[in-house]
């Protein structure tokens, strides 16, 4: 955990990251940051669902000034999303962004860039450099005979002594690309280069199956180097869905704790209740017990069930339409199949 222990630590509104803090798991709202009601009631899905710092779209002088509406309606910190033009971030630092994210070699200019950053010093904003490996400059594509980790790393880094050049360190780094392998190797290779954080992700991971697959390996292979403080899984959906997959990323890691683990068996022939039904309605049922942590498992037959079940702090072991109740490793009752979620949730809301 070294290089995440060394970080810079950089403060965004009352979080702190960097410098060995939790690693904190970002999202972004999909709606038209205009839109006021509809971008409160998305970030407020996602604070609920455990999203720690959200980033919005500011394309408009109309969604930078939505800002302080949606700032007194949240409870986290703010970044905003700005391309191509610098008076935006002026003006959503000035609105009350938290944090901003630009790309230096977008936002116009040097002139542009330290007009930004000064507004940044005077509100004492963090700013994030955002490269992707899609928007890589022709020069390095040449350079590099292609797109590669290394341009994209050298590309990051030339932004970052531009904002140092005027003469500010609160940068925050992110780095990405789809490509999941050239991805993890731009994470090694910045992270003996700079002492700012880094936050983390596969950009344009895909859809719900797929980027989630790509988003754990590659996250996985960073974070378990001690690479990494902040993290989103990108997956095209609903937002809420990127927050429920890296908070099981980090605890899989042993990189957080809280919440509850479900186990259960990948079904067979000699599985006599619904067990794949079960099991999901299950996986809903702990997501309100985050202050609970436990491992709870869901097992479809007597092969494997009552041990795996007895190994676990709250279990099911099915049977042919009933099964057994188990906590903490003795068995407590045997009851019909159609109580087994009533039972669970009862044992849950008692826990202790």
């Amino acid at each position: 955990m070294l290089y995440r222990e060394n970080t810079k630590e950089i403060r965004i509104k009352d979080r702190v990251i960097g410098g060995g803090n939790p690693i904190l798991i970002q999202s972004m709202t999909n709606t038209r940051t205009e839109d006021v009601k509809a971008t409160v009631e998305q970030i407020l899905r996602l604070e609920e669902a455990g999203c720690d710092i959200i980033r919005c779209t500011v394309n408009t002088k109309a969604a930078a000034e939505a800002l302080p509406a949606i700032k007194k309606q949240i409870h986290i910190p703010l970044v905003a999303d700005i391309h191509f033009d610098y008076r935006l971030a002026i003006a959503a630092m000035e609105n009350g962004a938290d944090k901003i994210r630009i790309n230096p070699g977008n936002i116009g200019g040097q002139e542009a860039l330290a007009a930004v950053v000064e507004k940044a010093k005077e509100y004492k904003v963090p700013i994030r450099v955002g490269v992707n490996s899609g928007s890589l400059e022709k020069e390095l594509v040449a350079k590099y005979n292609g797109v590669t980790a290394e341009g994209i790393v050298e590309s990051a880094l030339d932004k970052v002594h531009r904002i140092e050049a005027c003469g500010y360190d609160q940068i925050v780094i992110s780095i990405k690309s789809s490509d999941v392998m050239m991805c993890v190797k731009a994470h090694e290779l910045i992270a003996g280069k700079t002492p700012y954080p880094l936050h983390v992700g596969i950009t344009e991971a895909g859809t719900l199956l797929r980027g989630n697959i790509k988003s754990s390996i590659g996250l996985g292979l960073i974070l378990n180097q001690g690479i990494g403080d902040t993290i989103r899984v990108s997956l095209t959906g609903d937002p809420v869905q990127e927050i429920i997959s890296a908070k099981l990323i980090l605890k899989t890691l042993g990189l957080r704790k809280g919440g509850i683990e479900v186990v259960s068996c990948p079904t067979c022939g000699r599985t006599s209740i619904d067990l794949i039904g079960l099991a999901n309605q299950v996986e809903e049922l702990v997501s309100h017990y985050e202050h609970l942590d436990l491992k709870v498992a869901v097992m479809g037959c007597v092969v494997n069930g009552p041990g795996e079940a007895k190994e676990a702090d709250l279990g099911i072991a099915g049977g042919n339409g009933e099964g057994l109740l188990i906590k903490k490793g003795e068995i407590v009752r045997k009851l019909p199949e159609e109580e087994f979620l009533s039972a669970l949730k009862e044992e849950l809301d008692h826990w202790q």
